[in-house]
C-alpha cells in the first residue's frame, strides 16, 4: 500500500485527541447529512450511511451529533445545508498527481482555498481529466488486528470480492471494486470480524516513489488542502519506503 495510505493510517490514530479532532468530526458529520439527504435515513436500507455512521462511532463523534445529522439530512429537522461534490485536480511538487474531493455549500469559497492551498505549497490545479485517469474508483475497508488474522480476513472476503488484504501495522486493508464494497464488508460482519471504516475511494492506478524530503513536500500540500472545511477527502499518487515514513514521524 501506498505511503499516503501508511500516513493516512498513522494520522487517523491521531486525529481523535489531536486540535483537528473538531474539523474531522465535522467532515464525518457532513457525510452522514449527505449520506440521508441522498439515500434516504434508514440505515439499513442506506448501505452509504451505514458506513457513514460507522465511521463517524469509530472515530468518537458523540451520538447527539450523529443523530442530528441524520435528521437534517432526512429531512426530520430543519437546518440542512445544500451541499455538492466538487473535484479538483491537480498536481504537487515532483509532479505527484492529487485529487481533490470537496463537500461544500460554497464553491467559490472551495474554489479558492484549493488554489491557495496548492499555489502556497509548491503546486498546481491541473485542468478536468488530466489527473483523474490516474486513479479508479475502489472499496476500501479497514479491519483492526486485535483478535483476527491476515488469514481470516482473507478467508471472509475472498468470494464475495476481496481482492487485496494487507499489512497496515496495526490494520489490515481490504481492497475491493467500489461495487462490491457492501458486499465485502457484509462478508466480514458475517465472519464476526469487526472494522473500522468502509470507504469508496479514489485509488492510484500507478504510483511515484519520493525521498523524504519529496513525501515532506507532498504532505504538506496535503495538510494544506484537509484543512479546508470544504474538503472530505485527498488522494495522491505517491509511496514511500517504511524507511522514509519512520523518519518523517520523527519530525514530529
Amino acid at each position: 500500500m501506498s505511503g499516503h495510505s501508511k500516513w493516512a493510517t498513522t494520522k487517523h490514530k491521531k486525529a481523535v485527541i489531536d486540535a483537528k479532532r473538531g474539523k474531522l468530526f465535522a467532515k464525518l458529520i457532513k457525510n452522514i447529512e449527505v449520506a440521508a439527504r441522498t439515500g434516504g435515513g434508514d440505515l439499513a436500507g442506506n448501505p452509504t450511511l451505514f458506513d457513514a455512521v460507522q465511521k463517524a462511532k469509530k472515530s468518537s463523534v458523540p451520538n447527539d451529533n450523529i443523530d442530528r445529522a441524520l435528521k437534517r439530512g432526512s429531512g426530520q429537522e430543519a437546518g440542512g445545508a445544500d451541499y455538492q461534490t466538487i473535484m479538483y485536480e491537480g498536481y504537487g511538487t515532483g509532479g505527484i498527481a492529487v485529487l481533490v474531493e470537496c463537500l461544500t455549500d460554497n464553491k467559490n469559497r472551495a474554489a479558492a482555498e484549493v488554489r491557495i492551498a496548492f499555489t502556497r505549497n509548491g503546486g498546481q490545479l491541473a485542468d478536468p481529466g488530466s489527473v483523474s485517469y490516474l486513479f479508479s474508483r475502489k472499496g476500501v475497508i479497514v479491519v483492526p488486528k486485535e483478535g483476527t488474522t491476515e488469514d481470516d480476513v482473507m478467508e471472509a472476503v475472498l468470494e464475495a470480492g476481496g481482492e487485496e488484504v494487507t499489512d497496515e501495522g496495526d490494520t489490515f486493508e481490504v481492497l475491493t471494486e467500489a461495487t462490491d464494497l457492501v458486499a465485502v464488508r457484509t462478508a466480514l460482519q458475517d465472519a464476526g470480524i469487526e472494522y473500522d471504516s468502509a470507504d469508496v475511494v479514489f485509488h492510484p492506478s500507478m504510483e511515484v516513489e519520493v525521498d523524504a524530503e519529496g513525501a515532506r513536500k507532498i504532505l504538506r500540500l496535503i495538510d494544506a488542502l484537509e484543512d479546508s472545511d470544504d474538503v472530505q477527502n485527498v488522494y495522491a499518487n505517491f509511496t514511500a519506503s517504511d524507511e522514509v515514513m519512520a523518519e518523517l514521524e520523527n519530525d514530529d
